[in-house]
C-alpha cells in the first residue's frame, strides 16, 4: 500500500519547481492530484507527463488570489473526486526590494498571493474536508518567515504570517480531524536560483552545513511526510528544512 492510496491532493503552484515535484511524488504515491496553477502550458505537461504513467492527474488554471475562482475550482475537485483530503498552499512569488524603494503594488501583491490567497484556498477547501472529519494542509513558509531577510519585508511577512495562521488553524481544526502544519525551506536549487551568480551560490553554500543547496525534492519528501497518516500526530508544527542553515 502507497502512503497516500486515494487520496486527493490539491497542490497550488504545481506547474514548475516545487510544486511540481510535489506533484509527481505524491502521484507516485498513491495520491490523485490535482494542480492549481496560472500556467497552463506548463502546467498541463505535468499533467501528460504523470497521466502516460497512468498515474492520476488533473489540472485547472487558477488564481489562488481570486475567492471566486477558488470556489469554483475546489467545488470542481470535489464533484471529481467526491473528496478533497490534502491541500497543499505552494504557491507564491516575489517583489524583492528595500522597504524604501519599494511600491505599494509590490507590497499588495506578493500579500495577495502569498498570504490572502492561502486564506482564501484554507477556508474554502477546509469546508471540503470537514464533510469527512479528514484533511492534510501543509503551507509553504520559508526561513526567512522565521529569521527575516534583507529586501524581502513583502516576502517575509507573508512567510512570518504563515506560520501565525498555520497554529491558529491547527488550533480550530485539529479537533475536526484535520492538521494544519508549515514547511520552511531553506536555499532550494530552483530555477530561480539557478540564474543568480555561480559566486553567490556558493557563498549559499558555504552557509549550510550539509554542503549543498536544498533540491524541490528535498522539499516534496517534506510536504509527503506531514500530509501522510504517519503524521496524524504533528499539528500546528513548522518543519524547518534547510540542511541545518539556520542551526
Amino acid at each position: 500500500m502507497k502512503k497516500l492510496d486515494n487520496k486527493v491532493a490539491i497542490i497550488t503552484g504545481g506547474a514548475a519547481g516545487i510544486g511540481k515535484a510535489t506533484a509527481t511524488l505524491f502521484a507516485h504515491a498513491g495520491a490523485k492530484v490535482v494542480i492549481w496553477d496560472l500556467d497552463e502550458a506548463r502546467g498541463k505537461e505535468v499533467i501528460q507527463e504523470l497521466t502516460t504513467k497512468n498515474l492520476i492527474a488533473y489540472f485547472e488554471k487558477v488564481n489562488t488570489a481570486n475567492y471566486s475562482e477558488i470556489e469554483k475550482a475546489a467545488k470542481d475537485v470535489f464533484n471529481k473526486f467526491g473528496s478533497i483530503d490534502i491541500l497543499i498552499n505552494n504557491a507564491g512569488i516575489t517583489r524583492d526590494s528595500t522597504l524604501k524603494k519599494m511600491t505599494p503594488e509590490q507590497w499588495q501583491q506578493v500579500i495577495d498571493v502569498n498570504l490572502t490567497g492561502v486564506f482564501y484556498c484554507t477556508k474554502i477547501v477546509s469546508e471540503y474536508m470537514l464533510q469527512n472529519n479528514y484533511g492534510r494542509i501543509v503551507n509553504a513558509s520559508s526561513v526567512v518567515g522565521l529569521y527575516g531577510n534583507f529586501g524581502q519585508t513583502n516576502y517575509v511577512a507573508t512567510k512570518s504570517g504563515l506560520i501565525g495562521m498555520t497554529k491558529t488553524l491547527a488550533k480550530e481544526l485539529g479537533r475536526k480531524g484535520i492538521t494544519v502544519n508549515a514547511i520552511a525551506p531553506g536555499f532550494i536549487a530552483t530555477e530561480m536560483v539557478a540564474k543568480m551568480p555561480a559566486e553567490v551560490i556558493e557563498q549559499m553554500k558555504a552557509k549550510i552545513p550539509v554542503g549543498r543547496l536544498g533540491t524541490p525534492d528535498d522539499i516534496a519528501n517534506a510536504y509527503l511526510f506531514l500530509s501522510s497518516d504517519d503524521a496524524s500526530y504533528i499539528n500546528g508544527a513548522v518543519l524547518s528544512v534547510d540542511g541545518g542553515m539556520t542551526v
